[in-house]
């Protein structure tokens, strides 16, 4: 067994101070967000790790590609009969994550998960490429199959039925829009005196009481 208690790193890059962030989540949010993209390191600045509680009781995280955001929430897509989709429908309180390392910094999300509207889900679909669309409905997410070339037979068998053809987005597939109910943004700092701060959606007012967490 490896032992990894002498893995350390100093965080140093920055700071997270009541005096500099916004009333809103959001717009922190998009501040960092951009603010990592542009410091460059990471492929996909997009990625979170989203958690659900499963039929089985077990909480499950996977990565999956953030695609919007604004003042409503998140927004991803899925297939909605995958173990996630099924997951997410029968317990909508889900958890999203985002950890970028270059810039020494986490965000957490608590939220609500619903599905889009037919309409929202077209329009992304519809702007996918048409592999990405016909890998979609080729693939029947989380189910056991016999092995690769059951996707792949799968896939060739599509390409023939739509060539030409405009492929349509199945009505398994979707997005959902998380809510976020909680926000809490962490930025690392020397000697684990990390800044933490908080976001609560504050029901009765709609606005946001910040706090801050001890590291």
């Amino acid at each position: 067994m490896k032992d990894l208690g002498d893995y350390r790193k100093s965080y140093e890059k920055s700071e997270l101070l009541e005096t500099n962030i916004p009333e809103d989540p959001i717009n922190l949010f998009n501040k960092w967000f951009h603010e990592t993209e542009d410091f460059g390191g990471i492929d996909e600045v997009n990625a979170m790790t989203v958690s659900t509680i499963g039929l089985d009781g077990f909480p499950k995280s996977r990565v999956v590609l953030l695609k919007k955001f604004n003042e409503e929430g998140f927004i991803f897509y899925t297939n909605y009969n995958s173990e996630k989709g099924l997951a997410i429908q029968n317990n909508p309180h889900v958890c999203l994550s985002f950890f970028w390392p270059s810039i020494e910094r986490q965000v957490i999300i608590k939220g609500i998960a619903e599905k889009t509207s037919e309409t929202v889900s077209d329009n992304y679909f519809n702007s996918r490429p048409d592999g990405s669309k016909l890998g979609a409905i080729a693939s029947p997410q989380s189910q056991v199959i016999p092995n690769r070339d059951f996707l792949e037979q799968n896939l060739k068998q599509l390409e023939k039925d739509f060539e030409g053809k405009e492929i349509p987005r199945p009505a398994f597939w979707g997005g959902f829009l998380v809510k976020p109910q909680e926000v809490e943004f962490w930025q690392g700092r020397p000697n684990r005196l990390h800044d933490r701060i908080r976001f609560q959606f504050q029901k009765d007012d709609f606005s946001w009481k910040i706090e801050r967490l001890s590291s």
